[in-house]
């Protein structure tokens, strides 16, 4: 079985190296692709750097979570990566539109465990 990619896309660099970290350290075999901006994330995706789940901040400067949502979702390619929404927005509007668009919804600070248990759920559906 192929090594699992997850695509971080954050705009603190340091919330991806700990995310990546925090999934490594669980004994999850995963390759990390960090993109530090939905811009990133878009121009990786062009150039077939395709994971297998993506985990997206809301709250980004120039284009946010949300507009790299629609982005996905309006390609045939990219439609069915599976997205959870890893953010500090926690308004119940944000929570209920993540919940009910992406796979899932986790708010920052998560639970170490939590993420990783979601994590592999999802992949384990693929």
């Amino acid at each position: 079985m192929s090594m699992k990619k997850i695509m971080i896309v954050d705009d603190e660099p340091d919330q991806i190296f700990t995310t990546g970290r925090v999934l490594k350290d669980a004994g999850a075999d995963y390759e990390i692709i960090p993109a530090e901006s939905g811009e990133k994330c878009l121009e990786l995706l062009k150039n077939n750097e395709i994971p297998d789940l993506i985990l997206l901040d809301i709250m980004m400067p120039g284009m946010s979570g949300w507009r790299v949502f629609d982005e996905l979702k309006d390609n045939p390619s990219w439609r069915n990566i599976p997205v959870v929404f890893l953010t500090a927005c926690v308004d119940n509007f944000a929570k209920d539109a993540g919940t009910f668009l992406a796979e899932d919804y986790i708010k920052k600070p998560y639970d170490i465990d939590d993420l990783k248990k979601r994590v592999d759920k999802i992949l384990k559906k693929q």
